[in-house]
């Protein structure tokens, strides 16, 4: 039995080596698995901030070229104003009055014909102001108010 148990020894001794190696083996790699995770969620972190910092920043992008975009298309809009004074003789009265015509524009293409207008002038009435206030197509006879309200 003596020889046997010389036999099994080395047999148990190596299992036992193996088996604690294995373990520190399985340890060292849970570990090295443990910080390799860790990496990766950084790094899963640090793309989803970026990813939703890219897309704010291309909505804001659109946003910026849609607004410059309408803003150009508005500014090829234009108001073609002319203004004439206009004396009728009657038999008892003189009347002065102030023809108004105005015709909207998109680039050199006319959108509208000709509006007329005709209003009554005072004699200390001033012409220019009278044009500006009964204007159609011009923002500048809504006042700042209904106008900033239009162009928002």
């Amino acid at each position: 039995m003596e020889p046997f148990i010389w036999i099994l020894l080395p047999v148990f001794v190596a299992a036992g080596s193996a088996l604690l190696s294995f373990y520190i083996m399985q340890a060292r790699m849970e570990v090295a698995i443990a910080k390799e995770r860790e990496v990766l969620a950084e790094a899963r972190a640090t793309i989803d901030s970026q990813e939703k910092i890219l897309v704010e920043k291309i909505k804001a992008t659109e946003q910026s070229i849609r607004r410059e975009s309408l803003d150009e298309f508005l500014g090829d809009f234009r108001v073609e104003e002319r203004h004439y004074l206009r004396e009728s003789k009657g038999l008892f009265a003189q009347k002065k009055s102030m023809v108004l015509q105005e015709r909207l524009y998109f680039r050199n293409i006319p959108l509208s014909n000709w509006v007329e207008h005709e209003m009554t002038v005072e004699d200390s009435g001033d012409v220019g102001a009278l044009a500006k206030a009964c204007s159609i197509f011009s923002t500048k006879s809504l006042g700042e108010s209904a106008a900033s309200k239009l162009l928002t």
